[in-house]
């Protein structure tokens, strides 16, 4: 995934504490809500991957809310990593594994990651660019096992229009900065979930104007 460095402020607020982890206000805004979509659509059992863990918060939330899954965070920055596993060790959670580097967007990863009962991103697809969007879910359908569900969160285009001033604000400023990314379309991932063979499970309305996508691999 390339190393987008002129980003809006807005679009990736961490602020480090003394003990290596890294604290995000979107994440612990929106934590609860996704760990309540991810809870109503992940199976009791079995094997979790998150994808662009960031700062760890969510993986924690998810890790505690479904203790019957193994979790496994990834990210690809070194930085945002050693938060994971900090805020690990603070939960103590014996079901959540030391964060791994995986690129997300390269193509191939699926094959050193396959049998995932569960795949969760949230808060990427908006930072990257529609050809590694379509790599990434590509990848995930591979990487999921039979019966296996994606779940995908963030701020989305609805029928190719922002709904709201501050989403507008926000896409706006990303395409700015960089022309290759901003806002994804509603119908284009599901037409990505479905060019690669995954059954969409459910579109979800999301507080503060996101979105949530759940798909299955038959």
């Amino acid at each position: 995934m390339p190393r987008r460095l002129n980003l809006p402020d807005s679009a990736s607020v961490a602020t480090p504490s003394d003990d290596g982890r890294l604290f995000a206000p979107s994440a612990a805004r929106n934590a609860a809500a996704i760990a309540d979509l991810v809870a109503t659509h992940a199976p009791d059992t079995g094997r979790a991957l998150e994808l662009a863990s960031g700062t760890g918060e969510h993986a924690v939330t998810l890790a505690r809310r479904l203790p019957g899954l193994t979790w496994q965070p990834s990210d690809i920055d070194a930085a945002r990593r050693r938060s994971i596993d900090a805020h690990a060790a603070q939960a103590g959670l014996a079901n959540l594994c030391p964060a791994i580097a995986l690129d997300a967007t390269a193509p191939g990863w699926a094959a050193a990651h396959d049998g995932q009962d569960l795949i969760v991103l949230v808060n990427l697809l908006h930072l990257i660019s529609e050809g590694e969007a379509r790599i990434l879910i590509a990848e995930a359908a591979q990487a999921l096992a039979p019966g296996g569900i994606l779940i995908l969160y963030g701020p989305f285009l609805r029928d190719g229009e922002t709904t709201s001033d501050g989403d507008a604000a926000f896409h706006a400023a990303l395409t700015a900065q960089d022309s290759e990314i901003g806002y994804k379309d509603d119908w284009d991932v599901i037409e990505w979930l479905q060019q690669n063979f995954l059954v969409l499970v459910q579109v979800v309305e999301m507080p503060a104007n996101n979105m949530g996508f759940v798909a299955q691999r038959p």
